[in-house]
């Protein structure tokens, strides 16, 4: 298989909350003392309300590492997932970089050499504990900068209740396990034919266009790169993958009324949390969602094209550590951030996984909350993939999907016109 292989891998999908300062104030970045140093620390918000916002996570952290250290404050900011990475950058570009950054990439910083090295701030046992092949996502020529903070896989949800009344699976509403997209293809039609306002909810929408069009391509044995780590995207199985979609899916109404390119996430997990979505793809933040609305659900692996096994795709948010002269402080607060007791707090509170091989080992054996409905995500981890986050042109090539993959599955789109043009440019933007 093609790309990078995960034995963790997701990204939550939060929402809109405004940046609150968490701990203590101080000279910005600098000292408040006479050997007082303040972190400046930014983070994304994981949650989907004011109630389970990530602030409060952060404000008990900062406080037990400043109980722990005396001589050094944390100051917090926590940003929406929709504005977090620009706020950082607009800090980087202004000369004021944050200690530390919670955030969704680390190429970019990373080749401008403005990042510390994980070796330069981590314990050895710190470092030894990331799993093996997430630490190697978060490397640049070799050397590590990006730090694995959560990850998730990604799974095929269904709807039992609507499955069942349309005589996809018995009443029982047991056992249903979808091999191929001709099975994927058949339940959506049967589901159709039983009235669903959504069959299967495809969302190409700017969202998480790049991830959407990423399963379907891992799931047609083709992905965004080659086992070179080149960009392939413009690849035969790539284009068969989006082909499917644009004429079995689309093309015979089985992805509800909303166009696929204008359909985002959050909005087809609420379709589904409403019972009028069959199917969809979905992350472990779909559990708590769909449970909040009594709705009784089943999780399996998205089916592939021929119904041979394929990896699922894998996604992990990323903290990094910026060269402000906090490299002392940002190394301890570091240690302190991935001691399992933090790990596990985090990822627990959002039905996450962990990017440790401790908090692996603790999700494995877990039994309370929603540990036990973690573990088809678990199993999936082994072979999964995630986005070549390691290239700096990453990001605007994620862009350029968001902009432009909708076209393909319209009435009429051209696939192979569409991903060679984004392949083009992403060849052209990738140094070698």
């Amino acid at each position: 298989m093609n790309g990078r292989y995960l034995s963790l891998a997701a990204s939550g999908a939060a929402l809109c909350l405004t940046a609150v300062t968490l701990t203590g104030c101080g000279a910005v970045g600098g000292l408040t003392g006479d050997n007082e140093v303040t972190l400046r620390v930014v983070a994304a918000d994981y949650g989907d309300n004011p109630q389970n916002s990530s602030q409060a996570y952060w404000k008990d952290l900062a406080a037990g590492f400043e109980q722990a250290n005396p001589g050094t404050k944390v100051e917090v900011s926590v940003y929406s997932w929709s504005e977090v990475d620009a706020k950082v950058a607009e800090m980087v570009k202004a000369g004021k970089a944050p200690d530390i950054a919670q955030i969704g990439a680390y190429a970019d910083y990373a080749a401008a050499d403005k990042l510390y090295s994980t070796a330069e701030l981590l314990s050895v046992k710190t470092e030894a504990d990331f799993l093996g092949p997430l630490a190697d996502a978060g490397k640049v020529k070799q050397v590590q900068y990006g730090m694995p903070f959560v990850a998730s896989t990604r799974l095929l949800f269904y709807n039992e209740k609507l499955l069942a009344d349309a005589g996809v699976i018995g009443k029982d509403a047991k056992g249903w396990q979808p091999k191929s997209w001709a099975d994927l293809e058949a339940a959506a039609k049967k589901l159709k034919a039983a009235g669903v306002p959504t069959p299967f909810a495809l969302p190409l929408g700017r969202e998480e266009a790049q991830a959407e069009t990423m399963m379907w391509m891992l799931a047609g044995g083709g992905g965004y790169t080659d086992n070179e780590e080149q960009y392939s995207i413009d690849s035969a199985d790539n284009v068969k993958a989006l082909e499917f979609l644009r004429d079995k899916m689309v093309g015979q109404g089985l992805t509800g009324p909303v166009e696929p390119g204008k359909l985002d996430r959050q909005a087809a997990f609420e379709g589904f949390t409403k019972g009028e979505v069959g199917m969809l793809n979905g992350h472990p933040t779909l559990l708590k969602q769909a449970e909040a609305k009594g709705v009784k659900f089943g999780m399996v692996p998205l089916p592939t094209a021929t119904g041979t096994e394929e990896p699922a795709m894998g996604v992990a948010d990323w903290i990094m550590a910026f060269k402000t002269g906090h490299r002392e402080q940002s190394g301890k607060f570091l240690d302190f951030l991935y001691q399992p007791k933090n790990v596990t707090a985090f990822t627990d509170k959002y039905d996450l996984l962990p990017a440790t091989t401790s908090g692996y080992q603790a999700k494995q054996t877990a039994t309370a909350g929603n540990a036990p409905q973690l573990k088809p995500f678990l199993t999936a981890l082994p072979g999964s993939r995630l986005y070549p986050v390691g290239k700096k042109s990453w990001a605007g090539v994620s862009e350029d999907i968001k902009q432009n993959i909708g076209k393909t599955v319209q009435p009429g789109g051209q696939p192979a016109k569409v991903l060679e043009d984004i392949a083009t440019a992403a060849r052209a933007a990738d140094p070698r």
